[in-house]
């Protein structure tokens, strides 16, 4: 399976890719737990159907140590016992913000609270963005049809040096 258009060769894309991955390295020097951050970012592109993302970030989540129980879990995560409370929180937080069509309200002010008990100001400021980063990127390998299955750990962050 080819991508209708390759995000890595193409010129503009590339520097757009640069642009991208400079906010998601904000994003990864926040104090927001890689765990969380890795959580999340599956999830969303759990509920995008973006494989390609879903194979990264299972990929680079099993790198940094997370267990595949708990990776296999994500999409159930409310029936699971292995996620933590504020886990559970950025989980909801990622679900709602990411299915905003679903509700007219956005997040709801439930999910909203208890986010907040869990995550500071700063915190909260990285999941936000990166709930928005990880629906953008799922956007666009979604659009172009970027396969999954080939990915390595680290390799984006090689292609974006």
């Amino acid at each position: 399976m080819e991508p209708r258009l390759n995000l890595f060769d193409n010129e503009f894309a590339a520097k757009f890719g640069k642009r991208f991955a400079g906010a998601g390295l904000l994003v990864e020097q926040s104090p927001l737990p890689k765990t969380t951050r890795e959580l999340v970012s599956l999830r969303v592109s759990q509920i995008n159907g973006c494989g390609f993302c879903v194979d990264m970030h299972t990929k680079e989540a099993m790198a940094a140590g997370e267990s595949a129980a708990r990776l296999n879990l994500v999409a159930a995560w409310r029936e699971a016992v292995v996620f933590t409370e504020a886990e559970r929180a950025a989980l909801a937080l990622a679900e709602e913000g990411t299915r905003l069509a679903d509700a007219h309200t956005g997040v709801s002010d439930e999910t909203w609270a208890r986010v907040r008990e869990h995550y500071d100001d700063d915190e909260l400021a990285a999941l936000l963005s990166l709930i928005a980063l990880t629906n953008a990127a799922n956007r666009l390998n979604v659009i172009v049809r970027n396969p999954a299955g080939s990915y390595e750990p680290g390799m984006l962050a090689a292609m974006m040096d």
